[in-house]
This record gives structure tokens, sequence and C-alpha cells, in this order.
């Protein structure tokens, strides 16, 4: 496959802010791709762009003659438009224009876009559905307060059931939380004033019922500062020792088997003592490990982590991302597909999720930017009859 002209402009995620979408043109058409956007962002992320986005679309005007020049047969010759672009763009850029070029490739040898990574998947990812939030994805005006956590989360193989889940965890939280005005924040999770203890206690009383596991992502970098974990709701400081002292209480006191990000980005130790504490547990880095070889190496020494949360544009590389899956499944770490809390319509995480086999793909419960990425899933699945 050759690419004949590439292009970009600026989109709008689902929260309105700006991002990229590239285009390629082949002999069999014309391909489109885009890259979400992160809110809450690890602090060793790859740039999104090398300097703006509207650098890197006048930079892809200037380099594109050079893509003319490659040919393009399968997965790994996607080192030929990563030696283009190397330094002259941003990690959602690269991310945007390999996604497109996958398209095409898949168009062009009448195949699905999973299938260009494997051809025949033994594994469909299981659903990380996040129905609560606080965090920087939840915005709050005046006096209002939000959970310190991040996310709280649904884990099941089906999608349909955890919607249910959400629509009752509406009425129960109207009943809770005098505030509660069914908003809902950037990741369609319903927003409230509860703090994750009231929160894990509901989602405790549900789980039998619904029949799905719980999860938090905690995202501790977001409220560590001055070498302690400030937390607002209630308004507290703990000390390193205090929060491993609180998660290892709420593991013990609710039913949680996922815990995201417990503790800030360098900590790499106290994610290790974490996880030997609590064996059946699936202690996941994001922040920590930023889909980053590097990073990841580091995690594995340490024996940090029990699952990695996967976001292509965390890295721009799709060849890094399967270095960071191939490393995962060789150490036995459970792999986790994610969205960012500002998505866009484009579905190839769902590809992407099934051709790496995936233990995983997280995302939002539903609405725009989600919807996308489940039916995609649900759809590969009855394509390949698992």
């Amino acid at each position: 496959m050759n690419i004949k002209g590439v292009s970009a402009k600026s989109i709008a995620d689902t929260r309105g802010e700006k991002t990229i979408s590239v285009s390629i043109k082949t002999s069999v058409g014309n391909f489109e791709a885009s890259a979400p956007n992160g809110k809450s962002k690890g602090k060793y992320e790859a740039k999104s762009y090398k300097k703006t986005l509207q650098g890197d679309i006048k930079t892809l005007k200037k380099i594109f003659d050079y893509f003319d020049e490659i040919e393009i047969e399968e997965f790994s010759d996607l080192i030929e438009v990563e030696e283009i672009c190397e330094k002259q763009i941003g990690a959602n850029t690269l991310f945007a224009l390999e996604s497109a070029v996958l398209k095409a490739l898949a168009k062009e040898q009448e195949k699905e876009i999973f299938q260009l990574i494997n051809t025949k998947p033994r594994v469909i990812p299981e659903f990380i559905q996040n129905v609560v939030g606080g965090g920087q994805h939840s915005h709050i005006s005046g006096k209002m307060k939000r959970p310190d956590f991040q996310e709280f989360l649904l884990i099941s193989d089906n999608p349909t059931r955890n919607l249910e889940a959400y629509e009752e965890l509406r009425t129960i939280l109207k009943k809770k939380d005098k505030e509660f005005k069914s908003e809902k924040n950037d990741e369609n999770a319903w927003k409230t004033q509860l703090n994750e203890k009231q929160i894990l206690d509901i989602l405790t009383n549900m789980r039998e019922i619904y029949k799905f596991q719980i999860g938090v992502d905690v995202a501790a970098s977001t409220f560590y500062a001055r070498k302690k974990y400030q937390y607002e709701n209630p308004k507290l400081t703990r000390s390193v020792e205090e929060q491993r002292d609180y998660m290892k209480s709420l593991i013990n006191n609710t039913s949680l088997f996922y815990i995201e990000d417990p503790f800030e980005e360098n900590d790499f130790d106290n994610f290790s003592e974490l996880k030997t504490s609590f064996p059946g547990v699936l202690i996941v880095g994001d922040d920590l490990t930023v889909t980053n070889p590097g990073r990841m190496e580091k995690a594995i020494e340490f024996g940090s982590i029990k699952g990695i949360i996967v976001k292509p544009n965390q890295i721009g590389s799709l060849l890094k991302v399967k270095k960071v899956v191939d490393m995962a499944k060789e150490h036995k770490i459970k792999v986790i597909f994610s969205h960012r809390s500002g998505e866009t319509s484009e579905s190839i995480l769902a590809d992407l999720a099934v051709g790496f086999e995936a233990d995983y793909i997280k995302c939002s419960i539903g609405g725009k930017g989600r919807d996308e990425k489940i039916k995609r899933v649900l759809q590969i699945k009855e394509m390949v009859g698992k």
C-alpha cells in the first residue's frame, strides 16, 4: 500500500476541546482517524503535540511527500511511518496518523483492522465501565464537594447489565445525596457529593444483584502534594504510610477487585507492597506506567503491578504499544486498553484491544465517544464467535 496524500485538521472532542484528526489518501480511498484528549495526565506521558496542534498540522503538510516513498503491507511496516515522523510530531498526531494507515491497509487487504494484528484472536476483552466520577473529571462550583477518587468502576462481560446497574445507581444516589441532580461528568459518570466509602458501600450492596466486580481509579497523583495525600471529601491529609494503610483498609472492608493508581506516579515500592499484600486484587498502573516501555520495565523490576492501562495516545507509537503489551503478557500482567476523558467518535480502540488480546477495555457506560467503542467490541465478538 502506498500513501498518496496526508492532511490534518482540528476537531472538537466530547468536552468541546480541540484535538486532531488525520486523513490519508491511498489507491482505495480516503481514510480518517482522530485522537482523544486526556484531562488527568501522567507526568511522564509523551507530549500530545510537538509544540501545538496547529504546528503538527503544518508539519504533516511539509513532510507528506516522504510518505509516497514507502510501502506498507503489514502492521510492523508502521516503522516506516515512524521513521519519517520521528521528533516531528506529537503523540496524538502520530496515533491518529497510524490509525488512519491501519484503516487503509485493512480496506486494501479486505480485512478487519484487528486482523492486521491478530488473524484469530482468542480473547475478547471484558468491560470496565465508569459509573460514578470524581477528581479532575468532575467539575464542581462553590462549596460543592466531589469524591477524591476519580472513577468508580463496574467490571463484567455484559455492558447491558452494567447499564442497568448504572440506571439503578441514579435512583439510589437520589436517596443518599440530597444535592444529587442526575448530572454527568466528562466521562458520562454520575456526579455526586458522596465520598469514596459511601459510594463503595452502595456498589457492594448492588454487586450480587447485577453480577459485576468493583473497581476504582484513585488517580492518587492528582491529590498528592508536599509529600502527602490531600483529601477534600472529607478534608484531611494522609502521609504515604497512612495512604497505604487506607488502601489496605478499603480492600479489607469492601469488595474491591481492581485498584488503579492507588499511589502517586513515582511510588513503585508501595504499588509493589500493596500487590504483595493482596494477590487476589488487580493493582493497576496508569500514571505509573503511561504506556511507556521504559516505565513498564521499572514496574516489572519492582513487581509493582498486576495490570497495566494502555492508552495509545499516551505514547503515540503503535509499535511501542505492541512492545508494552508484549512485556505485560510475558510477565503475566493483565492488559487494559482505555479511552480518555475527552473522546471522539473513533472506534479503533476496540480493534486494538481485540487485536492485542487485551483482558479488558475500559470506557464509560455509554454516550458520545463511548458507545462507538462498546458497539465495536460487541460487533467483533459476534464476528469471531466468542
